[in-house]
């Protein structure tokens, strides 16, 4: 079984308000994201929260998630990642932002198959989308990367362990630029809201 860990922890600081909350397509932001995950078929979804965590949770009401709190957002992605992969059981980790409005529940499907079909011939895989050779989100750890994701040092995430690991690594071609496209600054807002 695959894990979606969802980071919705960040203050949104270059946003200058909390984006998650935003709302895309009749809904606040995190939900709309965290709903596309779901509708790929993955069952197992776990939500970090940190800044906002209780306004941040109740836009996730009704929806099949575990909520996980990390009490130490501020010091950068990496605690957040952690905190996820702790709570989390299975065979793998796929790694979500929570500002990726633009990837479709195919799309996240799609690196689910390949997840599950890499995973057979080599468990210590990770998975990486691409387009026009440039590397997006989300990424997936196989669990095999556990104990090295939680003892990993670096506050900004895990790419050391993907540097370091080029062996393990299985690039995913995908058909749009989506899982390029996140969400800073208020102008990609409102270039996402003006393209609807």
């Amino acid at each position: 079984m695959l894990t979606a860990i969802i980071l919705a922890a960040g203050s949104s600081h270059r946003m200058g308000r909390n984006k998650l909350l935003l709302p895309y397509r009749g809904k606040p932001l995190l939900a709309y994201v965290t709903g596309n995950i779901l509708s790929a078929g993955i069952r197992s979804v776990i939500v970090v929260t940190g800044h906002d965590a209780e306004l941040v949770g109740e836009t996730l009401k009704g929806l099949p998630v575990k909520l996980v709190h990390n009490p130490q957002y501020e010091k950068g992605m990496t605690g957040s990642i952690q905190t996820g992969v702790a709570a989390a059981d299975g065979e793998g980790y796929m790694i979500c932002l929570s500002d990726m409005a633009l990837i479709a529940p195919e799309e996240y499907a799609l690196l689910k198959n390949a997840f599950d079909k890499q995973h057979r011939q080599d468990n210590a895989c990770i998975i990486q989308p691409t387009y026009d050779n440039q590397v997006g989100n989300p990424v997936t750890f196989s669990a095999a990367w556990r104990q090295a994701i939680l003892e990993h040092t670096d506050p900004e995430g895990c790419k050391d362990i993907v540097r370091n690991h080029p062996g393990n690594i299985y690039r995913v071609e995908m058909n749009s630029a989506s899982v390029l496209q996140d969400l800073d600054w208020p102008e990609d807002y409102d270039q996402l809201t003006d393209d609807m």
